[in-house]
């Protein structure tokens, strides 16, 4: 379940049409109208005061109700003109509007009237400044004593000059909370003058909740949450943060052709919007927690597993405070927002901003907090960085279409006037994923959180500082503004905590406090990676499990096999079976050491190890994942000119390392070295793409091939910590 909203509310305004705009075809200048001593006299405004604007021979002034159009589309929104304005922030002439609301923009089901007439609108207390240019014509507010006069029927008829202009109003609404003002007749609160626009304000905030009700300050926001608002992992965890009124859709089985409606983007091209994918839910068993937690083992390797759900996240309440409280006031104020969070992998930072948006829309299931869509874009999860743009907007408007589509949808949703706009939380995990040749998805994302009416939030997450400015350029990198936000690698302190929470209520004390000090400190001295830290003492538990196996053997093991077992078990390992000592964490460090590939890894010839050394360095400087076969071709002509002493300078002769041998060459002849042809450098990596090791394209070694890694970085990280040859280089891991 997605917080989707429903086609008929992709664009709530008041159906409109060209042909009826009321400002004429002419492109006409607006011009202001200005207060004169007559006005000054009768109404008490200071002289040469802005009380109008004139476009041709259209004039509108202050209190006027006024259609605004969005550009591209054909739908308009109702305002009372409250304030006109010089130059607002794009230095356009602008004018303040109050806005009316009809019934399709209240998206609380639950409390929405029901008894909503056809042409009714309701005064709201939202205000939002808009340029001048999107004024379409002059509506007519009635009440519903004065509309019935008019019109008997309770409808305008098309052949009217007021249909689609005249409306009804007879109630005020508070559109986030929900909220409507007692039933009042409109001719008598309102007159159509700028002295009545304070008293209907006051009357709408006076007897509508103007906001949610906001939290306890002794309420402490980083409190335990339940384990079942939060998901850790997929994209699909969304639907744990949906609001009370979201609707959940029953899936079934498709057996028409899909259904799809015609849209028109702002380059007037028709696009077919395909309906969501239904498929039949397949039977679930569920098994009870006893049938797989039976013992202490099961329960604690069940809780060390990565996957597993905490119900806190500790060590990171400074950094959950600042998330949460930047989010939340973003969330309040109805604006666009960029929050880049970096730091290595491991550190927490997906898991605590996940944790924050369960405890906001926490908040806003206790009515503390305005409601909000949430979305997730993974970097790893998608092939191809274009289709965020189709994510974001199936999460919003609940429809599938092309990413080409999409951004022209987008591009239209977030620059159109739209102030009752939910705001939209933009998880962009794994940034480094989404960076394309042109950087159009990055400068498209963080551009719209600045634009007026967008009301996007961006949450980009990374395991790189300074990826902006290595990687992006200046026009993306200037627009993620100064909330930055880092998570430094965990100490042995805080992974000795975050264990030993996962470990509470295990019965048995099974690990014991030296063996959970020996891993913790052992992760933190490489790397801070809670995950390591983890999976180190989830293998030491099943270790510590398979030796208990092995002393109580079930009926069906061979006698013989068990004894002989049990006599290889029982040296010097009575007293400690059945717990995780030091020498069981040593026994799990050394297996994620000594496994295959990392055997491979060190037996690898030098020219293969300073292959991947340099694929390795060359990804740490940028950032990202894939490079070039030149640069990597580039950090060797670094890393060995570093080693000057070093016999293995002779490696890299050959017409592309000119620079090299210039700056070598006296010291390769003083050493009587015979030097290996380039060719050897090329070779190796021809071959570790064979070996699956490195991915490199076309399987060619040349310059503009793209190379990267196929297996995981601690992998050769932990395989080339110790190796002579590469601490010779100047590279330490």
């Amino acid at each position: 379940m997605t917080r989707r909203a429903s086609l008929s509310r992709y664009l709530p305004g008041i159906a409109r049409d060209d042909s009826d705009d009321e400002l004429g075809d002419d492109d006409h200048p607006w011009e202001w109208i200005y207060s004169s001593s007559k006005d000054e006299t009768k109404k008490r405004i200071p002289r040469h005061q802005i009380i109008g604007a004139r476009m041709g021979t259209f004039e509108c002034y202050l209190g006027d109700c006024l259609l605004l159009k969005a550009e591209g589309s054909n739908e308009a929104w109702v305002a009372i003109v409250t304030e006109f304005i010089e130059s607002d922030q794009d230095g356009d002439m602008a004018a303040d509007f109050l806005w009316f609301s009809t019934e399709k923009e209240i998206r609380n089901s639950d409390r929405k009237r029901t008894d909503f007439l056809v042409n009714e609108l309701y005064i709201t207390p939202t205000s939002d400044v808009n340029p001048l240019a999107s004024i379409n014509g002059k509506a007519q507010v009635l009440s519903h004593q004065s509309f019935l006069r008019e019109y008997p029927s309770g409808k305008v008829p098309r052949s009217s000059p007021g249909y689609n202009k005249t409306f009804v109003c007879r109630r005020g609404c508070n559109i986030r909370t929900t909220t409507y003002t007692n039933e009042f007749n409109w001719d008598d609160i309102y007159s159509g003058k700028p002295e009545d626009i304070e008293d209907l304000l006051e009357l709408v905030r006076r007897e509508t909740k103007s906001t949610r009700k906001r939290r306890r300050a002794q309420e402490n926001p980083t409190a335990a949450i339940s384990s079942t608002n939060y998901h850790p992992e997929g994209e699909d965890d969304a639907d744990a943060y949906l609001s009370d009124d979201a609707v959940r859709h029953e899936v079934s089985t498709p057996r028409k052709k899909q259904k799809t409606m015609r849209v028109v983007t702002p380059s007037n091209r028709k696009i077919m919007v395909k309906k969501a994918l239904e498929f039949t839910p397949l039977g679930t068993r569920i098994l009870s927690p006893s049938h797989h937690q039976s013992s202490p083992f099961q329960i604690a390797r069940a809780q060390l597993h990565v996957a597993s759900v905490p119900t806190s996240l500790p060590c990171r309440e400074s950094e959950f405070s600042v998330v949460y409280s930047h989010l939340e006031a973003a969330i309040t104020d109805g604006s666009g927002a960029c929050i880049y969070i970096s730091g290595t992998p491991g550190t927490g930072k997906t898991a605590t901003v996940r944790e924050v948006v369960s405890r906001l829309d926490d908040a806003v299931r206790s009515d503390e907090l305005d409601d909000f869509i949430f979305v997730e874009i993974n970097g790893m999860k998608i092939t191809d960085p274009h289709q965020s743009y189709s994510l974001l907007w199936e999460a919003l408007r609940g429809q599938r279409v092309s990413p080409s589509q999409a951004l022209d949808l987008l591009e239209r949703e977030f620059s159109t006037p739209s102030p009752r706009r939910v705001p939209c939380v933009v998880l962009m995990d794994e940034l480094d994923q989404l960076v394309t040749k042109n950087q159009s998805v990055m400068y498209n994302f963080f551009n719209w959180p600045g634009l007026r009416h967008s009301r996007l939030i961006v949450l980009a997450v990374a395991n790189t500082m300074d990826l902006p400015e290595r990687t992006l350029s200046n026009k993306i990198s200037s627009r993620l503004g100064l909330t930055r936000i880092t998570f430094p690698g965990y100490n042995h302190e805080q992974l000795m905590k975050i264990i030993q929470s996962r470990l509470e209520g295990v019965p048995g004390h099974i690990v014991e406090p030296d063996a959970i000090q020996f891993a913790s400190r052992k992760v933190a001295a490489v790397s801070g990676d809670a995950r390591r830290a983890l999976d180190i003492c989830r293998r030491a538990v099943e270790l510590a499990e398979a030796d208990v196996r092995v002393a109580n053997p079930e009926p069906s093991t061979p006698s013989k096999r068990a004894k002989a077992l049990i006599g290889e078990a029982d040296k010097g390992k009575s007293s400690s079976r059945g717990r995780v000592t030091i020498a069981t964490v040593k026994r799990a460090i050394n297996e994620a050491t000594t496994n295959p590939l990392q055997q491979y890894l060190r037996a690898l010839p030098f020219a293969s190890k300073l292959v991947l050394a340099s694929i390795l360095v060359r990804n740490e400087r940028t950032g990202l994942s894939d490079s070039t076969y030149g640069d990597v071709l580039e950090e060797m002509s670094r890393a060995l000119l570093l080693d000057a002493g070093s016999r293995r300078v002779a490696l890299v002769k050959g017409n592309n390392m000119k620079s090299i041998n210039s700056q070598m060459g006296a010291y390769a002849r003083k050493q009587d070295t015979r030097l290996a042809r380039i060719a050897g450098i090329n070779t190796a990596a021809v071959e570790l793409t064979g070996a699956g090791i490195i991915i490199l394209e076309g399987q060619r070694a040349e310059r503009p091939s793209k190379v990267r890694l196929a297996v995981g970085d601690e992998e050769v990280k932990l395989a080339f910590r110790d190796d002579p040859e590469i601490k010779a280089l100047g590279i330490a891991f």
